[in-house]
């Protein structure tokens, strides 16, 4: 007999417990206007657009899979001209839920900063603690790159075409990753050795310091470095069943032109 939303979003929770999360943090069911609903179809993304919602409508997917979770902020209206009321509306016409893996998806072992490590081609050596459960990830590269010949291995790797950088002068070889909006771990990937820093985000005055500080730093697109994870999602929904039909979203959300 097929599983049900409830039964899906249950499993995630075991597997991806919500004590990984911030604080602040706002995940898990977030939409359901049947959880009794059986599962057949999922799509995974990293984010819940008008985009993803109108391919989730139209593929007959009975859940949206997401890293960042459509309701963040408290909704204080629920109609149509509002950008988040008008995806839940959507979603709850057409019958689908969503669920979004957030922050305890960053912290998570084997989550989005693995994916990213993994996705460049490198194991994970060390780790260095960021906040709450969350910590970065360390790789080590076997013979020292310059930051330039270094980057232009990111980029290929994670099939982006501009990445923004801040040269220290030092050779790359041990590389601390946060992916996402990492701006805030910068001394803590120093702090462990690091002498290059891998982000998402980490903002303009950041990397002004972080060249000064002494550590590069490549900030590669919040997008970029999240997306691996998807591949996660989705093989946490084929483990829970494996005759689910599960998609993965591949678009960039935002375009560099």
């Amino acid at each position: 007999m097929p599983a049900s939303i409830k039964e899906l979003s249950a499993f995630l929770d075991a597997r991806v417990p919500r004590s990984l999360s911030c604080a602040w943090d706002n995940d898990g069911l977030l939409c359901s206007p049947d959880p009794e609903r059986e599962v057949h179809r999922v799509l995974v993304a990293l984010d819940v657009t008008e985009t993803t919602v109108n391919m989730a409508i139209d593929g007959e997917y009975d859940l949206l899979l997401t890293h960042h979770p459509v309701i963040f902020r408290p909704i204080k209206t629920l109609e149509p001209s509002a950008v988040v009321g008008r995806k839940l509306i959507s979603l709850i016409r057409a019958g689908i839920s969503a669920i979004a893996l957030h922050t305890r998806l960053d912290a998570y072992a084997g989550g989005v900063n693995d994916a990213l490590a993994s996705a460049l081609g490198r194991p994970v050596v060390d780790r260095f603690v960021c906040e709450d459960a969350l910590e970065g990830r360390i790789i080590e590269l076997d013979t020292p790159l310059p930051l330039g010949d270094f980057a232009e291995q990111v980029k290929q790797s994670l099939d982006i075409p501009v990445l923004t950088l801040s040269d220290a002068k030092r050779p790359v070889q041990k590389i601390g990753l946060v992916g996402g909006e990492g701006g805030d771990f910068i001394r803590a990937a120093f702090a462990a050795g690091c002498d290059t820093y891998l982000t998402g985000r980490a903002g303009y005055h950041n990397m002004l310091d972080s060249a000064e500080l002494g550590i590069n730093v490549i900030e590669a697109g919040h997008f970029a470095t999240e997306h691996p994870v998807c591949g996660v999602l989705a093989e946490l929904v084929r483990e829970f069943d494996p005759a689910i039909t599960v998609d993965i979203y591949t678009t960039p959300t935002l375009t560099v032109q």
